[in-house]
């Protein structure tokens, strides 16, 4: 086994370190604060070939894989989770082009999401449709025209600003398998009848995009169909076997900035005549901090590894996810202990740090959903 990154992918792992240092610092509080996020770094993102590495190079990507891609969101996350989970974001649900779409769709969607020109977004999430994905009721009934959807979503990425959405749609009501009654459709959000209403006030993750979203009688061609009708459950689940994997590298990057900020904190702060950092206790937990981290970060490169090697193993990706989730708010909880009372304060990171992990346990299957598809594969 060679556990050493490649000099190439050392590379991109310096540069996204460099590029985030460097951009996302000045601006990070402040978005947080106004809940914005400014779209000329998007656009510089693309620029540096940032966006979507594993999209073919023939659609505008880099033509890597998902380790380079978590390389990348990892370093991010270390500066600012809210600002690097827009930049995931933008290209979130282009594995569904790649897995399943035309040729046409992909010439036509995946190279303006690469530059950072588009944005994109997956609405699955419904009012009662959460972690039981086959219980969305948003319809899309097929016609002359193509598809007539109608329906809401709830707490949709980029739901306000995104260009196009993937819609995870009830085509096939009919069926006698709850999962062979969905499909994906393509949703231009230009469209007669589509409505976005941003949401304000999240715990976390503000400088990212969110949003409620409407369908009233929205028309779209029966070539915005992705995959086959009726098989939009079984690619959903394709999807997150690769989402799950690089989203742990949120957790293993939003951990690692959180110890980072700590051991900085504890070397400059004094209590009692020393530095905290000279105190047992202080030794300690750094140490058990960095190891909850190594052991994340290991499990979440496997995970990505495996996908890139066409070994995709569901089991693993659960537990990358879920022991990443878990140990970003494990780590940041000390870490912000270790703030003492100025961790309580939003001029220090560390407080957005600690509001932005919670959510690391309930997007892209909640703890509680990671857990049972482990315990299902381990028990068959």
């Amino acid at each position: 086994m060679d556990f050493e990154l490649s000099k190439e992918q050392q590379d991109i792992q310096r540069a996204a370190r460099e590029f985030a240092r460097g951009e996302f610092k000045d601006i990070a509080r402040e978005c947080d604060i106004n809940e914005t996020f400014p779209r000329a770094l998007l656009e510089k993102a693309g620029e540096l070939g940032f966006l979507g590495v594993f999209i073919d190079e023939k659609y505008g990507g880099a033509g890597l894989g998902f380790l380079e891609h978590a390389l990348i969101l990892e370093e991010f996350w270390k500066v600012d989770p809210g600002l690097s989970q827009e930049l995931c974001s933008v290209t979130f649900g282009a594995e569904e082009f790649l897995l399943f779409g035309t040729e046409s769709q992909k010439m036509k969607y995946l190279p303006g999401i690469t530059s950072g020109e588009k944005i994109m977004g997956f609405a699955i999430t419904e009012p009662d449709a959460g972690s039981d994905t086959a219980s969305a009721i948003t319809s899309a009934v097929e016609d002359d025209n193509g598809f007539l959807i109608d329906g809401s979503k709830v707490m949709i990425g980029n739901g306000s600003v995104a260009d196009f959405l993937l819609v995870f749609c009830l085509t096939d009501p009919e069926e006698e398998s709850r999962y062979n009654r969905h499909s994906i459709l393509v949703v231009e959000t230009t469209r007669p009848g589509y409505d976005a209403d941003k949401i304000e006030g999240k715990m976390g993750l503000r400088a990212s995009d969110t949003a409620n979203i409407f369908f009233s009688a929205v028309q779209v061609p029966k070539d915005n169909l992705v995959g086959e009708k009726g098989n939009g459950f079984f690619q959903l689940m394709q999807f997150f076997d690769r989402s799950r994997a690089y989203v742990a590298a949120h957790g293993v990057g939003l951990a690692q900035g959180a110890l980072d900020l700590a051991v900085t904190h504890v070397k400059e702060r004094r209590q009692f005549g020393k530095k905290i950092s000279s105190f047992q206790a202080t030794q300690f937990k750094i140490a058990e901090m960095a190891t909850r981290i190594e052991l994340a970060r290991t499990l979440a490169y496997r995970a990505c590894w495996l996908v890139d090697h066409d070994k995709v193993d569901t089991k693993v990706i659960a537990m990358a996810k879920w022991a990443a989730g878990r140990t970003a708010v494990e780590v940041v909880d000390e870490a912000l202990q270790l703030h003492g009372g100025y961790g309580y304060m939003n001029d220090h990171d560390i407080e957005r740090f600690y509001r932005a992990a919670k959510v690391l346990e309930l997007y892209e299957g909640t703890k509680e959903i990671e857990k049972m598809i482990i315990g299902r594969r381990i028990l068959a």
